[in-house]
């Protein structure tokens, strides 16, 4: 399945604080597509939307607003527990677009919503292909295999790993061969992101996408 030609795509990460939100960037940038977040749980301020509609610098994008916004940066069915209030995935609706729609998810996989769903669920709810996200360190080849798990046990579509960090190809290698997902890139775990980093990779991937 081509990247390009996918109408929603759904940024899953192999663990938290992996680099999601920056690759959400990088390809709402380079296919000049809206972004969209559908649960913040914390960090209001510098939400992640608000991290995407600074580093996206195309005219045509457009940044959705949340289906839910948590004040603590926490699991979300904990932060909406805390706050009085239930996720209920049959509320969250895609919003209407005539361009690609990047959809990043919050946490893990299996990050629960509410006591029963899942961030799993919700790719499911969204009839969305799946793109991974898997930043290199200590345990994660694990974490992304059980990531690729966790979506083929519900049928979710795979369109591939984006590796996040300095080249690892001993884990990349393992990643690739026994999840038989495909290596779809790389960007850098950088200092900072600027609008022109962002663009930056947005060229290069879009070459290759």
């Amino acid at each position: 399945m081509k990247i390009a030609d996918q109408k929603r795509i759904y940024i899953v990460g192999n663990n938290t604080g992996v680099g999601k939100t920056i690759v959400s960037a990088i390809l709402t940038e380079a296919f000049q597509a809206d972004y969209w977040k559908p649960i913040q749980a914390g960090d209001l301020e510098h939400s992640d939307s608000n991290i995407v509609s600074r580093l996206v610098s195309n005219d045509k994008s457009k940044i959705h607003p949340e289906a839910y916004l948590l004040q603590e940066p926490i699991s979300p069915h904990a932060a909406a527990e805390r706050e009085g209030i239930e996720i209920k995935i049959e509320s969250i609706v895609a919003p209407e677009t005539s361009r690609q729609l990047i959809i990043e998810s919050a946490g893990g996989i299996l990050s629960p919503i509410n006591r029963k769903k899942t961030m799993r669920d919700l790719a499911v709810h969204l009839k969305s292909p799946a793109l991974i996200v898997s930043r290199h360190y200590l345990g994660s080849i694990n974490h992304t295999l059980l990531t690729i798990e966790a979506l083929k046990d519900r049928q979710i579509p795979i369109l591939g790993v984006i590796f996040v960090g300095d080249p690892e190809p001993e884990s990349e290698t393992v990643i690739v061969g026994m999840g038989g997902a495909k290596m779809l890139g790389r960007v850098s775990w950088e200092d900072g992101f600027s609008p022109s980093l962002v663009s930056q990779y947005a060229r290069l991937l879009k070459e290759v996408l």
